[in-house]
C-alpha cells in the first residue's frame, strides 16, 4: 500500500495517482439514489462530513454537474469481479468527484468508511480526498466482536460506541453475551423473573442493568445502520446461576441460588430431568429468536465439566431445536462439537487447550467454524504481566499476537472452506467502564479487523503499525481511551 495511505484493514488493491485530488469544502454535493437504504446512508455521509469539518452537504437525487461531488451508487459489478457481491465496493476519486460503487448497500458504507480513512487536511485549512482508486472485499464473510455485558453490564450509548468503532474497521457481526453466572441482561417476555431478580447484579457487587425489548430493539437498529449483525448469546447449560437464582424450579431442590458476584465459572448448571427446564429452555429461546431479525442465535455450550455427556447433549439438543423450529441457524461454542447439529451450524473455536477431533468431524458434517482463539483474539487478556486489567489464562497478548496469525492454519486438518471467519472477543470480568473497554479493545481490535478482511497476501505487520499509527487522531477525535502500544510509533 502507498506509504502515505492508512487504510485499516488494508484494502485488496490500491492505486495512489498524482495532483491535489478532490477539495471538500462549503458546497460539495452528495448524490444518492431514492431507496431508503440509501437515503438513510447518505444521511449519514453529511452528518459525517459536518463532523469533520467539510461544512454543509448538499443531497442530490440529480447530478447537477457540480465539480465537487461525492456519489454513492449501487453497481452490481462493482468491486472484484471473483469475490462475493455482498460486501464488495470500489473507490474512484480525481479532481472533481469521488465515486463510491457497491453491489449492496452495506458495501456503500464500507466504501464511504474506506473514503474517510483516506481524508488529509491541506496547509491552507482545507480536507481533501487524494486522487486514487480502490477495489476491495473481505476474507471472510464473518467478522465479529463478542461482547460480554453480563459480567458488567453495559447501557445502550456504550454499546452504541463499540459499534461506532466496529463499522469504522468493517466488521459486520456483534455478538452479545447476555447472560451468566452474575446477571441476566435481557428482559424476555416468556420469562419476567430474570430481570426482575437477576439483572441487578454484577460483578464485585457493580451496578447491574438489562436492555428492554425496545432498548434492544434500538442496538440492532444501529448497529445495522453501520452494516453489522446483532447475535444475541443465552448461554446454556452452564453459566447460568442468573436463570436458578431467578427460578427456582429450575434447581434440584426447587429453590433459588443465591446471587453471584465473583468470577469463577463452571459451577453452575441446567438439570435435563427437571420438569420446568425443557420448557424454560423452549420459551427463552424461542423469545430471543423472535426478537432477532438477524440469522443467528447463540446458544452457549461451553464450560460444564459436571455435566455427563448425555445430559449435555440432551440439553443442548432443546436448545438447538428451539433455535431452528424458530427460522434461525444455531451458534455454539465448540464443546457443543460433541452434540448433534445441524448442517450450516457454527461453532466458535476459543480454547486451544482442547482437542480438534470433534471440531474436524463437525466441519466435515456440515458445521463451519468461526475463529476466536483465547491466545489471540480475547481482548480481555492483559496486553503484558504489569498491566492492570485483564485476565491472563491465555497468556498476554501484545498488538502484534493479535496480528500476526492466520485463521485458516489455527486447526491443523481443517478445511479452509470450513472456517466462515473471525471473531475477536472481550469479556468483562475486569472491565467495569466505557473507558476500560475501549483500552483493551483498541489498538489491538483493528489487528483482529484487518486478521478477518484483508488476503494474506495483501497484509503486512510493518505496512499495519505504520498504518494503525495515523489511527490515534481518529481516537483521540471522537474521544475514547486506547493504549499506546510499545510496537508502535505513535
Amino acid at each position: 500500500m502507498p506509504e502515505s495511505l492508512s487504510i485499516v484493514p488494508a484494502p485488496r488493491y490500491v492505486e495512489l495517482g498524482d495532483g491535489p485530488g478532490l477539495a471538500l469544502g462549503g458546497g460539495v454535493g452528495l448524490l444518492v439514489g431514492a431507496d431508503p437504504a440509501e437515503i438513510a446512508l447518505g444521511v449519514y455521509v453529511a452528518r459525517l462530513a459536518e463532523r469533520i469539518g467539510i461544512g454543509p452537504v448538499d443531497m442530490l437525487a440529480l447530478d447537477d454537474g457540480r465539480d465537487q461531488l461525492i456519489e454513492l451508487r449501487l453497481d452490481p459489478a462493482a468491486g472484484p469481479a471473483d469475490s462475493d457481491p455482498a460486501e464488495r465496493y470500489s473507490v474512484v476519486v480525481d479532481r472533481r468527484r469521488a465515486l463510491v460503487r457497491a453491489p449492496t448497500v452495506a458495501g456503500l458504507y464500507y466504501g464511504v468508511v474506506t473514503l474517510r480513512q483516506t481524508l488529509r487536511t491541506h496547509p491552507a485549512g482545507y480536507v481533501y480526498a487524494p486522487v486514487l482508486r480502490v477495489e476491495d472485499a473481505p476474507r471472510y464473510p464473518w467478522r465479529g466482536l463478542s461482547v460480554d455485558v453480563a459480567r458488567h453490564f453495559f447501557p445502550v450509548e456504550d454499546i452504541e460506541l463499540v459499534i461506532s468503532l466496529m463499522g469504522y474497521y468493517k466488521l459486520n457481526v456483534l455478538h452479545l453475551h447476555l447472560t451468566d453466572d452474575q446477571g441476566w441482561r435481557l428482559d424476555v417476555p416468556s420469562r419476567p423473573g430474570l430481570v426482575e431478580r437477576s439483572a441487578g447484579s454484577a460483578v464485585h457487587g457493580a451496578r447491574g442493568g438489562y436492555y428492554t425489548a425496545g432498548e434492544y430493539r434500538r442496538i440492532v437498529t444501529f448497529a445495522a445502520s453501520r452494516g453489522i449483525t446483532v447475535v444475541p448469546e443465552v448461554d446454556i447449560p452452564g453459566h447460568v446461576n442468573a436463570a436458578l437464582h431467578a427460578y427456582g424450579e429450575l434447581t434440584p431442590s426447587g429453590e433459588p441460588t443465591e446471587a453471584y458476584t465473583g468470577i469463577d465459572v463452571g459451577f453452575s448448571r441446567l438439570t435435563a430431568g427437571l420438569p420446568a427446564t425443557g420448557p424454560f429452555l423452549r420459551d427463552v429461546f424461542t423469545d430471543v429468536a423472535a426478537m432477532t431479525p438477524g440469522p443467528y442465535v447463540h446458544l452457549g455450550g461451553d464450560e460444564v465439566p459436571t455435566l455427563d455427556p448425555a445430559e449435555y447433549e440432551a440439553l443442548v439438543g432443546i436448545a438447538h431445536d428451539a433455535v431452528r423450529d424458530a427460522g434461525k441457524t444455531v451458534v455454539a461454542w465448540q464443546e457443543a462439537a460433541t452434540a448433534p447439529l445441524a448442517p450450516g451450524s457454527v461453532l466458535q473455536y476459543w480454547d486451544p487447550r482442547d482437542g480438534h477431533e470433534a471440531i474436524i468431524a463437525a466441519a466435515a458434517a456440515g458445521c463451519r467454524v468461526l475463529m476466536s482463539p483465547g491466545s489471540r483474539a480475547y481482548l480481555d487478556m492483559k496486553y503484558d504481566a504489569h498491566y492492570p486489567r485483564g485476565l491472563e489464562w491465555a497468556g498476554h497478548i501484545e498488538l502484534r499476537d493479535a496480528y500476526d496469525w492466520d485463521p485458516g492454519v489455527v486447526i491443523p486438518g481443517l478445511p479452509l472452506e470450513s472456517v466462515v471467519g473471525v471473531e475477536a472477543a472481550i469479556w468483562t470480568e475486569t472491565l467495569a467502564t466505557v473507558d476500560e473497554l475501549t483500552e483493551m479493545l483498541l489498538p489491538r481490535l483493528t489487528a483482529l479487523a484487518e486478521v478477518a478482511w484483508s488476503v494474506p497476501a495483501r497484509r503486512s505487520w510493518d505496512s499495519y503499525r505504520r498504518r494503525v499509527a495515523a489511527h490515534r487522531d481518529y481516537w483521540d477525535q471522537i474521544g475514547v481511551r486506547w493504549y499506546p502500544s510499545p510496537h508502535v510509533n505513535w
